[in-house]
């Protein structure tokens, strides 16, 4: 049936199902933002850069913790995975001390750059789900966390984990946005949970917050029919395939590692003392403040969980791995970074 006969047929309103067709494929440029929001948005650059610098200028004055010298010593010897991490933070160093030489800054490099970039994400994620104004609280209050700013110092896998975590959170909200239509982002998705599992393996636990706000919400369900969430499936297990690969080939060390880390490996027992020690370690690392109203905002907006998109998404993306840390402590405590990914 040609053009002609379509716009001929009784109701079809050609101009409409061709504008339709365009904005599909040719997004609507973005309404210019209101004066102050971009006041907010400058505010917000300028002290994540100055902050930057200044982390930036601190990284030699410090000899490198034990950590930060056993992930070096990775970056010099660079494999598909590690006894007890992926390749992540070892490609990270590798890249820094290329540049910078192995000293204190080149292996420190990327912690302050991959903090701006976490605060820069939750920024513009704040701004896109809330306001310009509630985007700026957000990174004020993350970089007054105890917690991320030595992870902004020291060079560690929780810099790289938070990082992707929180940038695999925006591009599927992204792609959510697009829905039910296909989209990049889906994918993009998936490889960012990917390189995030591959520098921490609890990243991992971002697919089950994709499941969940899937299935919670009824009208994302048809996803599941669609191949979007199959296409960030598979970029995900791609991502896996390194470490699995060696694990394959030395007797599945990692999996030994990880059950002695959480105290599973000679059976589980309920010890409250422990379930205390690790809420007690979250109130200090995280901040008193921030801890408390995290966990108030999380018990206020229980109810509307289910009413509102925003609050749902946002709490299924911090639930499963505080709830299984939280599990894990009633057994033995878990460190307070092993489930950081929550706070963002």
């Amino acid at each position: 049936m040609g053009a002609e006969s379509l716009c001929a047929a009784p109701g079809f309103d050609f101009r409409a199902r061709l504008q339709l067709a365009w904005e599909r494929f040719v997004p609507r440029p973005r309404e210019k933002l209101a004066p102050r929001e971009m006041t907010t948005t400058r505010a917000v650059w300028f002290f994540i850069i100055a902050l930057t610098a200044i982390r930036l200028s601190m990284l030699p004055t410090t000899d490198l913790e034990f950590d930060e010298a056993h992930y070096w010593m990775w970056s010099e010897r660079l494999a598909p995975a590690y006894f007890s991490k992926g390749p992540g933070i070892a490609f990270a160093m590798r890249a820094s001390t290329a540049v910078f030489g192995a000293n204190e800054f080149g292996v420190r490099f990327f912690s302050p750059v991959l903090a701006a970039g976490t605060s820069l994400l939750l920024f513009y994620f704040a701004r896109r789900l809330f306001s310009a104004t509630a985007g700026l609280s957000a990174v004020i209050a993350l970089n007054v966390t105890p917690i991320f700013n030595i992870g902004a110092f020291l060079m560690t896998i929780d810099a790289l984990s938070i990082f992707f975590w929180l940038a695999a959170m925006f591009t599927f909200w992204l792609a959510l946005e697009k829905s039910p239509y296909f989209t990049w982002y889906s994918p993009l998705t998936g490889l960012l949970i990917g390189l995030g599992f591959l520098s921490k393996y609890t990243n991992a636990f971002e697919l089950v917050s994709v499941l969940a706000v899937l299935a919670l919400a009824p009208r994302l369900r048809r996803e599941f029919a669609r191949p979007g969430l199959y296409f960030l499936l598979a970029m995900f297990a791609l991502c896996t395939v390194p470490p699995i690969v060696w694990n394959a080939q030395h007797a599945w060390i990692t999996l030994t590692h990880l059950r002695s880390r959480g105290g599973v490996e000679q059976g589980f027992a309920v010890h409250p003392f422990e379930v205390l020690s690790f809420l007690g370690a979250h109130f200090l690392a995280y901040s008193p403040f921030l801890f408390l109203a995290i966990a108030w905002g999380v018990i206020a907006s229980w109810r509307r969980v289910n009413q509102q998109f925003k609050v749902l998404f946002l709490m299924w993306f911090g639930l499963p791995v505080f709830s299984f840390y939280l599990l894990l402590s009633i057994n033995k405590s878990a460190a307070p970074n092993w489930d950081g990914l929550w706070l963002a």
